[in-house]
């Protein structure tokens, strides 16, 4: 991805409503596979 990708996809996340820190926290998910990044399941969606 180039940087004008990375800034639609942060923008794109901002609009559905997460926060930055949820961000970047996918984001290191994405790049690391670390557990302690991976995205939970909010209540509202339920």
């Amino acid at each position: 991805m180039n940087m004008q990708e990375n800034a639609r996809l942060v923008l794109g996340l901002r609009a559905f409503g997460l926060t930055d820190t949820e961000i970047v926290n996918f984001l290191l998910w994405i790049e690391t596979g670390e557990e302690q990044y991976k995205p939970k399941q909010s209540d509202e969606t339920e």
